[in-house]
């Protein structure tokens, strides 16, 4: 990858998350403080972060089928949640021959 190019997963993700990362990196990671710059409770913020990660998997998947994008795109655009697209990506996948 050349420096400026830029990662699917992170094309993947609206300026709200990249606020978010970037907030989270420059508290040294540390979710209470972030919490406390959002003026939110930790667990809110867990969740917010639970939910980037589910969203960095999925964009991560590398495949270039029809069937898997549009399950990507139905949960980046929160039509669909995470752990449903994981789901149905992986059992499609058993059906194809020599996945």
């Amino acid at each position: 990858m050349t420096r400026d190019a830029i990662p699917d997963w992170l094309a993947s993700l609206d300026d709200e998350d990249l606020s978010f990362i970037k907030k989270f990196i420059l508290s040294s990671g540390s979710l209470k403080e972030v919490a406390s710059i959002y003026g939110v409770t930790y667990p809110t913020v867990r969740l917010r972060l639970d939910r980037l990660i589910q969203k960095i998997q999925i964009a991560e998947d590398t495949s270039n089928d029809p069937y898997v994008s549009l399950i990507k795109r139905l949960a980046v655009n929160e039509k669909l949640d995470f752990h449903t697209a994981k789901i149905l990506i992986s059992e499609y996948k058993k059906t194809k021959p020599g996945e």
